[in-house]
């Protein structure tokens, strides 16, 4: 059965840092592209950032370009979300999810993720 764990989250001031990791067992994560979403509290699941089965190619949502950085190291099957400058809006429950299809990933079409973690929670806040 295919699971994905993420782990990291916490309480962290306004300018501070956290990496997330997403955690694959079940399955071999080099076969999957690797999102990032996030949900606030009343707010829809939005994409953050994304990496592809090879790692080369890489997205990021406009609200975190330049701050956030995404990596794999498939030896560990695991994916990291390493964020900076954190603001109070980057806020909310983080999700890793699976694409087995795509070459590339994406941020916007959540559909193309087919397992999906269960959360681990960030907040910003002094």
């Amino acid at each position: 059965q295919l699971q994905l764990v993420e782990s990291g989250g916490g309480l962290v001031q306004p300018g501070g840092s956290l990496r997330l990791s997403c955690a694959a067992s079940g399955f071999t994560l080099d076969n999957y592209a690797i999102g990032w979403f996030r949900q606030a509290p009343g707010k829809e699941r939005e994409g953050v950032s994304c990496i592809s089965r090879s790692g080369i190619s890489t997205k990021f949502a406009d609200s975190v370009k330049g701050r956030f950085t995404i990596s794999r190291d498939n030896a560990k099957n695991t994916v990291y979300l390493q964020m900076s400058s954190l603001k109070p809006e980057d806020t909310g429950v983080y999700y890793c999810a699976a694409d087995r299809i795509s070459t590339t990933c994406t941020v916007i079409f959540k559909g193309r993720y087919e397992s999906w973690g269960q959360g681990t929670q960030v907040t910003v806040s002094s």
